[in-house]
């Protein structure tokens, strides 16, 4: 059973500035998350590893970098899903957490729940002893500046999928020797939205799922429009169905697009170790590893690959 793992750095306009800063991001993310798969770890324990150095990296919008919401507060989203129980653990609205997809785990693993929120989700780290940050450490002086320069744009608009904000909502894919997979998905949300907006990141079966009967999903883009068609799950669908993974995804971002105008992308491996990473915003940062060898891309139609040192 070959050991694979996949990540994106979300899909939309990622400008020119930031674009090498997001592909070495996920690559870098991406070899995280093998090295535990080489070790003998668990997908659960790569997709976590690999999600946490995105969050932990201020070119993306999850953990640090995260953006503000219209009170200028930070508001985070994660969920993890492990494939061969069906086991899941999210949190929403969360603050001072630079770690949410591990507080997320932890709602997993200590609790009967799958998910918890705001105030709860903060008092249940407090009482397993996992450590906060100040808010002003998750946000960076790029943030600030562009929270200040759109919040005149929005006041009694809605329009908040402007592809050209930032929405790098980051995730995970993994397989591992034992043929089981899991996902992760972690976000900071839309800039300027609504306090208290969750979007498709923490929700089972929109911004992730996972089963080893068919494989695992991370979306990313649009949030209204990936709850809608629920963009994991449907991905699934379609590989149980007998779609080949790439096909699946394909398919499912299509849909999303004639059914409800939204775009987005997402990642996906099965069981076997088959992947794809797919998007139809203007680019999402993406890389994968197997057998050694590093894949990656950031625009529609390109894929580069390294050999990674033995």
């Amino acid at each position: 059973m070959k050991a694979v793992i996949v990540v994106h750095g979300g899909a939309w306009a990622i400008p020119d500035e930031i674009s090498k800063a997001s592909v070495d991001g996920v690559k870098a993310a991406a070899c995280e998350g093998f090295s535990v798969l080489k070790r003998g770890g668990s997908a659960l324990d790569a997709v976590e590893a690999a999600v946490r150095a995105m969050e932990d990296n201020t070119v993306f919008d999850a953990g640090h970098g995260a953006v503000l919401n219209s009170d200028g507060e930070v508001e985070l989203d994660a969920i993890i899903m492990d494939g061969r129980t069906l086991a899941s653990g999210a949190v929403s609205s969360v603050k001072n957490i630079a770690n949410p997809v591990s507080l997320a785990r932890a709602v997993m693993e200590k609790t009967d729940h799958i998910m918890l929120t705001g105030r709860g989700a903060n008092l249940f780290a407090e009482r397993i002893g996992m450590v906060t940050v100040p808010t002003e450490t998750l946000v960076t002086e790029y943030e600030r500046k562009e929270w200040e320069k759109h919040k005149k744009y929005v006041s009694g608009v809605m329009e908040l999928f402007n592809s050209q904000w930032g929405h790098d909502t980051v995730g995970a894919v993994a397989v591992d020797c034992s043929g089981n997979v899991a996902c992760a998905t972690s976000t900071g949300g839309i800039r300027n939205k609504m306090v208290g907006r969750v979007g498709d990141s923490p929700i089972i079966g929109s911004g992730g799922y996972a089963d080893n009967l068919s494989g695992a999903v991370s979306c990313t883009g649009h949030g209204e429009s990936i709850l809608k068609v629920t963009l994991a799950r449907l991905v699934l669908s379609h590989v149980e169905q007998g779609k080949e993974v790439a096909d699946a995804v394909d398919l499912s971002l299509r849909y999303m697009g004639d059914r409800v105008h939204g775009a987005g992308g997402a990642i996906t491996v099965s069981p076997s170790g088959e992947w794809a990473a797919k998007f139809t915003t203007e680019r999402m940062a993406w890389a994968a590893v197997e057998h050694d060898v590093l894949w990656y891309g950031l625009d529609p139609n390109e894929k580069f690959k390294e050999q990674l040192s033995q």
